[in-house]
């Protein structure tokens, strides 16, 4: 009796084939192109969605270090805390609520053009009495040309 290395033995065997020590790079090249064009796509449209007639002014923009929460004030007079509308009685506990992870958060108002003057800057000083010490108004930049 003799033995047989690596020799099939019969129609069912198999001939073992070693794994490929390679990558293949090309697959997760493309899958990369199309995750950088789906977050250009969607990067835009991720802003704050409370359509606002934002003032125009030639001051610098500021540079925040985390996500602030953002107040904005309608035309008509509606509160919205990000996007979601809220009554004035309710604000601020909603801002305390929100921020009391991170007690120095920053909050931004925004304030539509044809909203009065006197109405901005009494939420803001409303913002502020309770103890919200970094609040900023929100402007846009306006158009060369």
């Amino acid at each position: 009796m003799g033995a047989s290395l690596n020799r099939s033995q019969g129609r069912g065997s198999r001939t073992r084939h070693r794994p490929m020590g390679e990558i293949n790079v090309t697959p997760f090249v493309d899958v990369m192109l199309v995750l950088l064009i789906v977050f250009m796509v969607t990067a835009p449209l991720l802003t704050v969605g409370v359509p606002v007639d934002l003032p125009k002014t030639k001051a610098g923009q500021i540079s925040a270090d985390a996500a602030p929460l953002v107040v904005s004030i309608k035309a008509d007079g509606e509160l919205y805390l990000q996007d979601n509308q809220i009554d004035a009685e309710s604000l601020i506990p909603r801002l305390s609520a929100v921020s009391e992870a991170n007690p120095d958060v920053r909050i931004f108002v925004r304030g539509d053009r044809a909203v009065p003057y006197g109405e901005v800057v009494e939420l803001m000083g409303r913002i502020q009495t309770a103890g919200f010490e970094r609040v900023a108004l929100v402007a846009q930049l306006p158009e060369d040309g």
